[in-house]
């Protein structure tokens, strides 16, 4: 009998080992903290934030079922591919990098939104680089979601087909597994806009978005969310919603003081955790940046004037 009842023992063992089949066809991947991270050293290891135990995904299920279109990017828009760029545009990705993972240290940040005041300040060439500097250390995951659906050109930097993306989710065309693709980018996954739409403030707002954002959040360590600006349009008001932190991208030269007040004051209710500011001169970039420890704000230095490409 001793013999029965160890072998129902372990057989029972061998049964709790097994995970429990979802009913989407995926499996949550726990990922433990302090994944070695590569170009970006120890620092930025020792602040990762685990991967959540709750959730429906895995990501090397995600990878298998995602789209996996052939990407074409624009090395013009990409600093660390440019070779125009020289080193300085793609370290102030870098410290900026560095400078979120800081963050991370006093408060819970992984989903980020980044929006500018007006149209043209770089917010989508800013959006872009950062995942890209994020994917560059080893082992680590970012999703880059454009959610302009007013005016989406993430795809563009990317060489990514522009549909189906959010809009389409959104509005309950497309699935999820449908919009997000990887390319060929190490581990770097991309939601596009989509098809336009004519309601994009209603259709961000629906609750769809937010059920994404928490199935998805678990097997990334950062989001990135493209936004349009904040100050003519609703919609970053309400994807900051959903996010832990806003970052804001004004253009060095170009952005009035008034207009970069008006933005802070839209957003005066949200995690404003930095600033960015962009597109300035490359004689100007050497001690350009720097960071004030009294406050939450991240000023930055980089752009098409310090990198050779253009802002969206």
């Amino acid at each position: 009998m001793s013999r029965i009842h160890e072998a129902l023992r372990k057989a029972a063992q061998e049964r709790a080992a097994i995970p429990t089949p979802d009913p989407s066809g995926v499996l949550l991947e726990r990922v433990a903290a302090g994944t070695a991270s590569g170009e970006g050293g120890t620092a930025e290891a020792a602040t990762a934030i685990p991967i959540s135990p709750v959730g429906d995904l895995h990501f090397g299920h995600l990878l298998a079922q995602c789209a996996r279109p052939k990407w074409h990017p624009d090395s013009n828009l990409n600093v660390f591919s440019n070779p125009e760029s020289g080193v300085e545009g793609a370290e102030q990705f870098r410290t900026l990098r560095s400078r979120l993972y800081q963050l991370r240290n006093s408060q819970p940040l992984r989903a980020l939104l980044v929006t500018s005041a007006i149209p043209g300040e770089g917010k989508t060439f800013v959006a872009h680089n950062l995942a890209q500097a994020i994917v560059r250390q080893s082992e680590r995951r970012a999703l880059l979601i454009d959610a302009d659906l007013r005016r989406p050109r993430l795809h563009l930097a990317l060489g990514a087909p522009a549909a189906p993306g959010l809009a389409d989710y959104l509005r309950g065309t497309a699935s999820e597994m449908e919009i997000i693709q990887h390319g060929q980018e190490a581990n770097l996954c991309f939601i596009p806009g989509g098809k336009q739409a004519g309601n994009p403030s209603e259709l961000l707002s629906s609750g769809k978005l937010k059920t994404l954002l928490e199935r998805v959040t678990p097997i990334f360590d950062w989001i990135i969310l493209d936004s349009p600006p904040c100050v003519p349009v609703a919609d970053a008001h309400i994807l900051s919603e959903f996010c832990d932190g806003v970052l804001l991208v004004v253009r060095a030269g170009a952005t009035r003081a008034e207009v970069a007040h008006r933005a802070c004051q839209e957003l005066k209710a949200r995690n404003v955790v930095g600033v960015v500011l962009n597109a300035v001169e490359k004689p100007h970039l050497r001690g350009s940046l720097y960071y004030y420890q009294g406050s939450t704000y991240v000023y930055d230095s980089a752009g098409p004037a310090a990198t050779g490409a253009q802002a969206s």
